[in-house]
């Protein structure tokens, strides 16, 4: 009985969130609104982004999809047009309808109009972004190199999860000796010269553009719209770091978040393993992380690590 009321449930609760969406739909035509100081929260894949995005959205004053929005963005701008050359979406294709157009999807979707958002390329558009929203803020999270090309690797053999929007790629993926025939994550400029690359090296390539683009990009950001985080402080101290997350982006750190921020390492979101600092000294990928790591020594020291 418990599982037919439960399955009741979730079906009324999707109907009737269906029809908030429409009316919200036919409210926005007759009086359109602008997304106010939107969060977005960017990093490389797999550096705990959705740690921090999942969290942010526990609050009840941000309106959030639960979910990443990569099919929204890439509809709004697709790649091909670009000729597959990255994910990143030019600042100069900013414009006042794109404005229109993802205000209108998030304010629908969810009711606020302020929103925070992630994906895992919105880090390489961040010009274009602050450009449609003046006053937007991001939440930047970094990881180091070991660990966090440690996790991509291990993303990489999980295609089915994370490179499925590549099918229509017009170059052949041949990496690790053809062990991997789906590119995963994103594109960053450059990538086609790592078609037929080791596994380590096609990470340390992803770890390095899109670490660069968000440094690069942070150079022309308000500071007071702008926060970053380890993830190794992060996890050491959840609640401490999280409650200054929410006092950057100006929102109530209350009870309620509190309480999950303690818990919130008791149910990670989308990890392969136990959270912990340096896993990738005692795994498999060890020898071969470590003969990337010194390519990386120029924007491991712009991160501060």
């Amino acid at each position: 009985m418990n599982h037919f009321l439960e399955k009741v449930f979730k079906n009324l609760t999707y109907y009737i969130n269906k029809i908030r969406v429409k009316l919200r739909t036919y409210r926005y035509f007759f009086s359109p609104v602008k997304l106010k100081q939107p969060i977005f929260v960017v990093g490389c894949s797999r550096a705990g982004t959705t740690l921090v995005y999942k969290t942010l959205s526990e609050s009840k004053y941000l309106g959030t999809l639960q979910k990443e929005t990569h099919d929204f963005w890439a509809a709004l701008h697709p790649i091909e047009e670009r000729e597959w050359e990255s994910h990143e979406i030019p600042v100069e294709l900013a414009c006042e309808q794109d404005m229109a157009q993802v205000s209108k999807f998030f304010y629908n979707q969810t009711g606020y109009t302020r929103i925070v958002d992630k994906n895992n390329q919105n880090g390489l558009s961040i010009p274009y972004l602050i450009k449609l929203f003046p006053d937007a803020h991001f939440v930047y999270i970094k990881r180091n190199a070991g660990d966090n090309i440690n996790s991509l690797m291990q993303g990489w053999n999980k295609a089915d999860e994370f490179g499925t929007w590549s099918d229509m790629l017009p170059s052949t993926i041949n990496i690790a000796g053809g062990n991997n025939k789906h590119w995963c994550f994103f594109l960053a400029k450059g990538w086609r010269q790592y078609v037929n690359s080791p596994l380590e090296e096609v990470c340390a390539f992803q770890y390095k553009a899109m670490n660069e683009a968000i440094l690069n990009a942070k150079e022309n950001i308000p500071k007071a719209q702008w926060h970053e985080i380890g993830y190794e402080a992060l996890i050491n101290n959840p609640v401490e770091e999280f409650e200054k997350i929410f006092i950057a982006c100006n929102i109530l750190f209350d009870s309620h978040l509190k309480q999950h921020c303690k818990d919130v390492l008791l149910k990670p979101y989308n990890t392969f393993s136990e959270i912990r600092v340096d896993k990738w000294k005692d795994g498999v990928n060890q020898a071969k992380i470590e003969g990337v790591l010194p390519s990386l020594n120029e924007i491991v020291k712009s991160m501060g690590y």
